[in-house]
């Protein structure tokens, strides 16, 4: 079977997986390949979903660090189950920590998080862990959770997951302006960011807070 339409970034992550795998005898770990490539984890993690999701890697087990495995191009394909689906309506993984001011950092394994009749179930939902306060005055404050939709479009005033040119991620309210984008934090000290180009990664529909 012919491989799917791949983003040049795509491709470039599947060939460094065949390429190390082949040297190594084992598939590298996220941090390994955020190295290669000089981004953050959270960045190749929504990669490597992307390229799960179309079939050409495949997890061998739950909690493998090295268990991504590249499938070859002539054999049948079948999406391993994508690390952000919750394993059931009422469980959604923590992929990692969300910046509110300050760049990503993720966790290697996503952890279960709870959340009984919370969740929507005709959407797929992750979660991020908030590490900052530039959204405290949305109730969002350092250490608490948001429930994620994953979504590539976003309206006027909604709270997104904004990947920026550099590859950094945040978490603030976008608002599109002439010649780009402008994101902004809830915080009465902060400046708005305001940049030319960005990806969506998802938007906020909930918050969970630890206490």
């Amino acid at each position: 079977m012919p491989t799917p339409p791949l983003t040049r970034r795509q491709r470039q992550i599947l060939d460094f997986y065949r390429t190390y795998t082949r040297t190594h005898a084992i598939s590298p770990t996220l941090e390994e390949v955020a190295q290669q490539f000089g981004v953050n984890k959270v960045t190749i993690f929504g990669h490597v979903a992307e390229l799960e999701r179309k079939g050409v890697l495949a997890r061998a087990a739950k909690g493998i660090s090295r268990g991504l495995q590249v499938i070859a191009e002539d054999a049948p394909t079948s999406p391993g189950p994508a690390p952000v689906h919750p394993t059931s309506p009422t469980v959604v993984a923590v992929l990692g920590n969300i910046a509110a001011g300050c760049p990503i950092e993720t966790v290697e394994h996503p952890e279960p998080l709870e959340l009984a009749e919370l969740l929507p179930r005709d959407r797929e939902v992750y979660a991020l862990r908030v590490r900052g306060e530039s959204m405290i005055e949305d109730g969002i404050h350092d250490g608490d959770f948001v429930l994620v939709e994953r979504r590539s479009v976003a309206r006027d005033g909604e709270m997104v997951v904004a990947v920026l040119p550099d590859e950094q991620a945040t978490l603030k309210r976008i608002y599109r302006e002439a010649h780009g984008w402008r994101l902004q934090p809830a915080h009465p000290t902060l400046e708005p960011l305001h940049v030319p180009a960005l990806e969506v990664r998802g938007v906020v529909i909930g918050v969970v807070r630890r206490f």
